[in-house]
């Protein structure tokens, strides 16, 4: 009684002018709807997507000025033949707009949302997301919000491994992306309104979607998240028109399908194999090529005896209906959460078909794409975990994860994480960003539960290993070029241009341009914070821009934990020469 009499008093006398009212100041509000708050930011985007169809993202390459699909074309090779910037003006490179996300209220996963998109640019438009559900249409020359989208995502899903997104596809008059919790949404690309949505994942058994869509043909193409939580990875096609699903492939095989003598048991029902990561596609040879993630239990591998087919993997697919042609293993039988998910860059050397995978267990493949066969294999990040045989990709595993621990390099985020690696055509170099990093991997009872992590032990990041490189190689010998070296790793992609410039990224907030020929750091611009995500260019009216979200976060424990508490942002950052 006297402690709420006491109350009472201080707030009258904090007041001043009389005793505050309290109901007038609360500390929750009523609930609205999503729908409701994007209705009150209604607005329109000219009609630019009406007009792109899948010829138009098969000839990406003839429009330098626009971004018309995730990696600007669909080799996969993240190069611009734009050249105003150049490695000559670089150093006069300046911020021509800055748009800020500023995300409020509560947020699922909030201590590891990042920004991870790649943007898209048509005919002077831009679409973009965030983590949360967010995707906003911008006048890619001035940065004004045209429309902002927003599907608010449930606070107490799993959402591995952080609430992010990493972009969009258009086609046909619409903007397609996937929540974190597993929704595909065809929007409007004028008006930003749903026309349909679909589920394509099962959140309450943990998995998610953290991919940007792929056009091809009249379908969009997705991929499941979260392999860590014993799920069965899949691939899925669904009609651009009308939402329905065409075809999808699960990545791990069932009793009695090819590939199923690799996993003991059962245990392919929990297998893991999921497709964090974009696909390319080749027209000419009409294949998709999509790398698949780790097998479950990430660490142990006694519960799941075999190579674990198609996880770890290079799966090569008839995009009409999923048939798988080839497929290429990277790593046999993981037992150190090396992933095979990265980016599958398709090119051209001497008359052959040629693609390219920086995989997140140190190595560089270099494939024929016609049929999955190695052509050689080149070590690109510290690697004691094992070897592979140059010539016939043969794996020889020398340390596994141990009950008791025992140190690996690369750690858990491999030597390469999602982040994407580059290939220019003027250069004829691949360049890549590199984890230098060891961790203690240990063993630990694997225990299946749904909707929870099933890891079967872990890694503990060895902290006096944490550096990083920006390296070009040459993919005719596989001779690493250049090296520029980080004390931080990096984890945001790279953009190669015709100007002799590659674009990059760092962990504490720099965003980079490299002489493509020396590696000479030649600019630098302090976004701050960090960047992990994917620069792209275009050009409006003649005037060249470089793009690049600047958002940290993520899974920071697993590649960089010594910039945890590194300050987290949410810009969009784009670049241009002065008038």
């Amino acid at each position: 009684m006297l402690r709420s009499a006491f109350a009472a008093t201080l707030v009258c006398t904090l007041a001043m002018a009389g005793c505050i009212e309290l109901e007038r100041f609360p500390t929750t509000r009523d609930a609205v709807l999503m729908d409701e708050l994007n209705g009150r930011l209604a607005g329109s985007a000219p009609p630019v997507v009406a007009d792109v169809d899948f010829q138009r993202i098969k000839n990406a390459r003839g429009e330098p000025h626009n971004w018309l699909t995730y990696y600007g074309a669909y080799d996969g090779q993240r190069y611009s033949t734009l050249n105003q910037v150049d490695s000559s003006n670089v150093r006069r490179l300046r911020p021509a707009w800055v748009f800020q996300a500023g995300l409020i209220g509560l947020q699922a996963s909030p201590a590891a949302y990042a920004f991870e998109a790649t943007p898209i640019v048509v005919d002077g438009v831009m679409f973009t997301t965030g983590p949360e559900g967010h995707v906003w249409a911008l006048d890619a020359s001035t940065g004004d919000m045209l429309w902002h989208y927003q599907r608010a995502i449930p606070l107490d899903v799993p959402l591995c491994c952080g609430n992010i997104n990493r972009g969009v596809a258009v086609a046909e008059g619409k903007v397609f992306y996937v929540t974190p919790n597993g929704y595909l949404i065809a929007l409007d690309a004028k008006s930003g309104k749903a026309v349909w949505e679909k589920v394509f994942v099962n959140v309450r058994a943990g998995e998610s979607a953290t991919l940007a869509p792929l056009v091809v043909k009249d379908l969009v193409i997705v991929g499941s998240s979260g392999a860590e939580y014993g799920v069965r990875g899949h691939i899925d096609a669904f009609d651009i028109t009308t939402g329905e699903r065409r075809w999808r492939r699960y990545n791990v095989p069932k009793t009695g399908e090819p590939g199923s003598e690799t996993w003991e048991g059962d245990s392919w029902a929990r297998g893991g194999g999921t497709a964090w990561i974009t696909g390319t596609y080749d027209p000419e040879l009409d294949l998709l090529y999509w790398g698949t993630g780790n097998p479950g239990p990430n660490f142990d591998g006694s519960v799941r005896e075999g190579a674990n087919l198609y996880t770890n993997s290079i799966v090569a697919l008839r995009p009409d209906s999923g048939d798988m042609l080839w497929y290429y293993q990277m790593t046999p039988h993981d037992v150190w959460d090396y992933d095979g998910v990265n980016e599958n860059i398709l090119f051209e050397q001497d008359g052959r078909k040629l693609l390219a995978h920086f995989d997140k267990n140190g190595y560089l493949y270099i494939l024929d794409r016609r049929n999955g066969e190695l052509q050689r294999a080149v070590e690109f990040g510290q690697t004691t975990w094992g070897e592979v045989d140059p010539q016939t990709g043969a794996v020889e595993a020398k340390l596994v994860p141990t009950e008791e621990g025992t140190e690996i390099c690369p750690g858990p985020a491999g030597a390469k994480e999602w982040n994407h690696a580059s290939y220019s055509r003027k250069t004829g170099l691949l360049y890549v960003p590199v984890i230098n990093q060891c961790a203690v991997f240990r063993t630990d009872d694997a225990e299946f539960y749904l909707s929870l992590p099933y890891w079967g032990g872990g890694a503990s990041l060895s902290d006096d290993q944490q550096s990083g490189h920006v390296k070009a190689f040459d993919p005719r010998s596989g001779l690493e070029v250049w090296s520029w070296d980080s004390d931080y790793p990096m984890v945001g992609s790279l953009l190669s241009t015709a100007g002799n410039l590659v674009f990059a990224g760092e962990p504490t907030g720099e965003f980079s341009a490299f002489d493509a020929i020396s590696g000479e750091k030649l600019w630098s611009f302090q976004t701050g914070s960090g960047i992990h995500s994917s620069p792209i260019t275009y050009s409006v009216d003649g005037k060249q821009y470089i793009a690049v979200h600047s958002g940290w976060g993520g899974w920071i424990k697993g590649f960089s934990p010594q910039l945890y508490g590194a300050p987290r942002g949410d810009a969009l950052m784009v670049f241009a020469l002065p008038e």
